[in-house]
């Protein structure tokens, strides 16, 4: 440009000069030195959204907790109701208790009662003990209605009746059965070992 003469020329000219050369400086700036400024500002507003929305959602969490607790609650009578049920161990002391009180409530004499070994299912135990009794046919009867209101699951197998003959006895019949009950197995939660990187 330094063969550019301006003084013989209008005044526009040195006008539309100028402007050309400050529109290239602006176009030079906004594309080399103001881009990464303008990057780092998206990227920035970007994060700020992004941070808003976690903020809200944690929000709406927060308003829910009560109702989380509540269910946690709810779910955790309903877990202890269950293992009622279906227990996590065998509870040997408190099955032996409740069944010596049920020969006690009735005519009975309880014979034998003998732990087998467990049989291992898919998620549960199957725990059969074998049991003889004396009783009446009656007090047999009442016997398993009493045993059937346990909280506890307890199945019958393997029934075999057969009349009391020793003369002067208490009892008319003589049984033996096995009676089923069932412990959950509980998965067993991995742990994670820390080894070599």
């Amino acid at each position: 440009m330094a063969g550019l003469d301006l003084d013989n020329k209008p005044w526009y000219v040195a006008l539309i000069i100028g402007l050309v050369l400050a529109a290239l400086l602006v176009f030079a700036s906004e594309n080399y030195i103001f881009s990464d400024m303008q990057k780092d500002i998206n990227r920035s507003t970007s994060d700020l959204e992004t941070l808003r929305k976690k903020v809200t959602e944690g929000k709406i969490a927060e308003g829910r907790l009560p109702q989380f607790r509540e269910e946690f609650a709810r779910l955790d009578t309903e877990l202890q109701r269950l293992l009622r049920i279906l227990p996590t161990a065998k509870q040997t002391d408190e099955l032996i208790k409740k069944i010596k009180s049920l020969t006690e409530r009735g005519n009975f004499r309880l014979v034998t009662f003998q732990p087998q070994a467990f049989v291992k299912k898919d998620f549960y135990s199957e725990w059969p003990i074998s049991v003889q009794l004396e009783a009446s046919y009656h007090e047999l009867a009442l016997f398993f209605d009493r045993l059937s209101r346990f909280s506890r699951i307890i199945n019958i197998d393997t029934l075999s009746i057969s009349a009391d003959t020793r003369p002067r006895s208490a009892y008319t019949i003589n049984t033996t059965f096995v009676m089923k009950t069932f412990i959950y197995d509980e998965p067993k939660q991995e742990v994670k070992q820390e080894g070599a990187r």
